[in-house]
């Protein structure tokens, strides 16, 4: 019985795919049972066609248009028939033991409801892209260790939320908390994920051993632009609306007005600041229109308190540049 599934959502992603799939086709000998589902969101650029050509053992769910980060991905994982979800970006390069390490943290831990792993710059290997992500009071997602030294992010830890481009996931939970929100469409909605997840009293952690080469931003083609932007400034807004209760809202509203308008300086100095307001304003409009979204798992009172502790925590560690 195949105990991975790993989902690939693809979109012109010809530059990257072919090395992406080699990578995670080749995994080490005792790496459990898996398969490889690529979910193709109307690539227009022959992607889909070279994976069917090349690589006849990967499953392929063609989508007809680009649906976006959340649709695809959950597309594949409603198609998995296996006890975890992996998920990994296209524009990735997976070591050979990435699998093995993703699913032996997930399965060492029964209240883990995902595991990410360590993504590594692609043009600076011994820099970190991401080592999992953090939340803070300030209304700032972040990830961890940006930049910094690889060697520095040696250790197993609990994280705030798993990075959805390579991360491991219990497929029961998931059945429990509801799938990735697709108003998301991208951006920030692994970290909706994660806090909706730690909302139900479970757990998000971070494996060092699991080691990806991250292109990075290879779908929306840079760091930086207008559309990237205005959506996730949008669902900036969309996830304090969703997970945060009227009071821890009320309790934390200094802080986030402050972290939104230092953002809004932020994106001033690039040209982008009237793109960001635009951005807010629409995550505003998107709260209101989903605001019947199910929030089960709200209720404990615990959970809340102890997700409160952990946005100081990493507001702390952001003045601390750690």
């Amino acid at each position: 019985m195949k105990k991975v599934t790993v989902v690939i959502p693809n979109y012109n992603g010809m530059k990257f795919i072919e090395e992406c799939l080699n990578a995670i086709l080749n995994q080490d000998a005792d790496t459990p049972d898996y398969q490889v589902l690529v979910v193709d969101n109307g690539s227009e650029d022959g992607s889909l066609e070279l994976i069917h050509s090349q690589f006849p053992k990967v499953k392929t769910i063609a989508l007809n248009s680009n649906t976006g980060f959340c649709h695809a991905v959950n597309v594949g994982i409603r198609a998995a028939d296996t006890p975890y979800v992996l998920l990994l970006n296209n524009d990735t390069r997976a070591d050979a033991r990435f699998v093995r390490s993703l699913y032996d943290a997930i399965e060492d831990k029964p209240s883990a409801f995902s595991v990410s792993g360590k993504m590594l710059m692609w043009d600076n290997p011994e820099r970190i892209d991401d080592a999992g992500d953090r939340y803070c009071v300030l209304g700032w997602a972040y990830a961890r260790g940006k930049g910094k030294p690889a060697a520095d992010y040696g250790k197993a830890s609990e994280i705030f939320s798993a990075c959805g481009g390579a991360a491991i996931y219990r497929k029961s939970i998931l059945d429990q908390i509801g799938l990735f929100d697709e108003a998301h469409f991208a951006y920030l909605e692994d970290l909706d994920l994660g806090y909706r997840a730690k909302l139900y009293g479970y757990k998000n952690y971070y494996e060092p051993s699991a080691a990806v080469i991250h292109y990075g931003s290879g779908t929306s083609g840079s760091r930086y632009n207008s559309w990237k932007t205005s959506l996730a400034a949008a669902n900036s807004i969309y996830v304090i609306a969703k997970n945060m209760p009227l009071l821890q809202i009320l309790w934390n509203l200094p802080f986030l007005v402050l972290g939104f308008f230092l953002k809004f300086l932020f994106f001033c100095r690039k040209g982008m600041g009237m793109i960001y307001v635009k951005g807010l304003r629409d995550g505003f409009i998107k709260s209101f229109a989903n605001s019947r979204h199910p929030r089960t798992g709200r209720g404990k009172l615990g959970n809340c308190f102890a997700i409160q502790w952990q946005l100081y925590l990493n507001t702390l560690r952001i003045l601390k540049k750690y």
